[in-house]
């Protein structure tokens, strides 16, 4: 049993959407004591911005014409796509920057299915968690309502096209505290609290489905 965790947060001493993932980290090292839990954090070791173009490029030129660049590429995508596939269940902590996602998680992203034979769904009916969160508010109704230009991508690749068993917890106003915002803290503070519970429970379904899967397997 193994988890894999993703963080994307660029500053992770006080990450909000680190917060909701080691909800569900916690959990699942308490229930696996003796699991390995991989890491790997986009914000503070981020990912070369040029690999994914060399790792395309790999995949469409036969292998003896590969540069030494495209080579090591590949094998990094492939490793990244193994990080996925040997997990028993993951767990994403990626927030919204400039309305949409950021440019070190989308290279990881491109990178993944760089590294994936084509078409191959690489969460495929795994348990996964994604714990996103916003500064402002997006919802129905606020003056930024359809500027989260970032959970949908997000829904779409890890449910859609990587076929995650997909949960995600939300949640806004985490910049309540930010001069200007003062009537939203309150809110903020109920959006908080409900997002902590969304995680808990997250977990919980994460560590039956994952044991489901696991009996599956070896029964």
């Amino acid at each position: 049993m193994s988890l894999f965790r993703l963080d994307a947060s660029i500053s992770p001493a006080t990450s909000a959407s680190a917060e909701l993932a080691d909800i569900v980290e916690a959990a699942w090292t308490a229930a696996h004591p003796d699991a390995p839990v991989v890491r790997r954090h986009l914000g503070t070791d981020p990912l070369p911005a040029d690999a994914w173009a060399s790792a395309h490029t790999a995949a469409l030129t036969p292998e003896p014409d590969r540069t030494s660049a495209q080579r090591d590429a590949l094998t990094l995508a492939r490793s990244l796509v193994a990080e996925l596939e040997d997990a028993e269940a993951v767990v994403l902590a990626v927030p919204l920057y400039n309305f949409g996602v950021s440019q070190h998680f989308k290279s990881w992203v491109d990178l993944v299915i760089a590294g994936a034979p084509l078409g191959r769904p690489v969460l495929q009916g795994k348990p996964t968690v994604l714990a996103t969160v916003r500064g402002g508010g997006y919802g129905p109704g606020t003056p930024r309502e359809g500027w989260d230009h970032s959970t949908p991508y997000l829904r779409r690749i890890l449910a859609d096209v990587w076929q995650a068993d997909l949960t995600v917890v939300e949640r806004e106003l985490t910049l309540a505290a930010s001069p200007g915002m003062e009537q939203l803290r309150d809110l903020a503070a109920e959006l908080h609290a409900d997002a902590l519970t969304a995680a808990r429970a997250a977990a919980r379904d994460l560590l039956a489905t994952a044991a489901t899967g696991l009996v599956a397997t070896t029964g």
